[in-house]
């Protein structure tokens, strides 16, 4: 392995490398100086939707390695997602109750079914969002983004109408709530720009809170 430095990033001559007692007084000449440096060299925290992300990236990446022959990034489309989507409901923890099954249609069944369990909608749909970003942000084109195919909106769908059914119960989105006529009226132009500041912000969470969280298990490619 070739160890010359990186260019830009020279190396001291041995004979020149400054003492430890140099380097510490250095950092007593300075107020802070060593905390200062440690603050600017540690990296922020990630939040929690971008650790999200990437782990969720990192499984979806571990599938396709897992696949016989491995499949390439490049050559995934959106039936290779809605493949992945259905590997993942065997890490399901929602009841989805069958045609035939008496509790079909009762949001709380009194009494347990042997009916399969399954990721829910609002899972995979908020999975999704997150790895159609995690794509772009990796590089991909949006045109060519596999987790934007039509045929995944139209999979998503199709889960979504079937689990209401076998549920018992009702997906509706989340309206926005908007501020008073009369409010926004009177507070004037700098209200008004804190008031869509303020819209723009939680318009931008609602729609990646899924009812579970992806994590990569042990072998890298499933969920909790």
């Amino acid at each position: 392995m070739d160890s010359t430095a990186p260019e830009g990033d020279p190396v001291s001559p041995e004979g020149d490398a400054p003492s430890p007692s140099s380097g510490a007084a250095a950092a007593a000449a300075v107020p802070g100086g060593t905390a200062d440096a440690r603050a600017q060299a540690s990296p922020a925290p990630l939040s929690r939707y971008e650790a999200q992300k990437r782990r969720d990236w990192n499984t979806f990446l571990q599938y396709l390695r897992n696949q016989r022959p491995p499949l390439a990034l490049a050559g995934c489309g959106g039936a290779q997602v809605i493949e992945f989507l259905r590997y993942l409901d065997q890490f399901g923890k929602t009841k989805v109750h069958a045609p035939g099954c008496a509790f079909f249609g009762r949001p709380t069944p009194p009494a347990p079914c042997p009916c399969p369990l399954r990721q829910a909608w609002g899972s995979l749909d908020a999975l999704i969002g997150r790895l159609r970003a995690a794509y772009e942000e990796s590089g991909g084109k949006p045109e060519a983004n596999p987790f934007a195919a039509r045929a995944v909106r139209f999979y998503l769908r199709e889960i979504r109408e079937s689990q209401a059914k076998a549920r018992g119960v009702r997906y509706e989105k989340k309206k926005r709530k908007r501020a008073p006529t009369s409010a926004v009226r009177d507070a004037g132009d700098a209200s008004s720009s804190a008031a869509t500041a303020a819209g723009a912000t939680s318009g931008g969470s609602g729609s990646d809170a899924g009812e579970g969280s992806f994590t990569a298990q042990p072998g890298g490619s499933s969920i909790s």
